[in-house]
């Protein structure tokens, strides 16, 4: 008995990955999300796998890193596991840049901390009413 693989429409997947479904067309269109399955009346069908894709590719998108370095993270999955000390590379330059990004979120955080500071220790705040 073959394995029940779960399948997802187009909604489902918006819903579990915040994608919108202009994204999802866009991302299989210019091939960062491999070809998508399709039932027998053409609608779309993703499976886990897809899921699974799309959750790595929101990861990468959420910490900036280009669409360009993403689909040629994408070229390399596909082409095997001969390439993952390619992926490697990739991803920890792409850490190194992360890392900059919270340092520097870090130093921005505490200006904005020291002006609070600044505020509650200058200003009369009024008591609540």
């Amino acid at each position: 008995m073959m394995p029940c693989m779960a399948v997802y429409t187009p909604g489902q997947v918006v819903e579990e990955t915040g994608f919108s479904l202009d994204t999802l067309r866009y991302y299989e269109r210019i091939g960062l999300l491999g070809n998508v399955g399709r039932n027998s009346a053409g609608q779309r069908r993703f499976t886990d796998g897809d899921v699974g894709w799309l959750g790595m590719i929101r990861c990468l998108r959420d910490t900036g890193m280009p669409i360009a370095e993403m689909l040629r993270f994408a070229e390399l999955t596909r082409a095997g596991d001969h390439t993952i000390p390619e992926r490697i590379r990739l991803l920890e330059a792409h850490d190194r840049q992360v890392e900059e990004q919270v340092a520097d979120l870090r130093h921005k955080q505490g200006a904005i901390q020291r002006k609070i500071d600044y505020y509650k220790d200058h200003v009369i705040v009024p008591e609540a009413i």
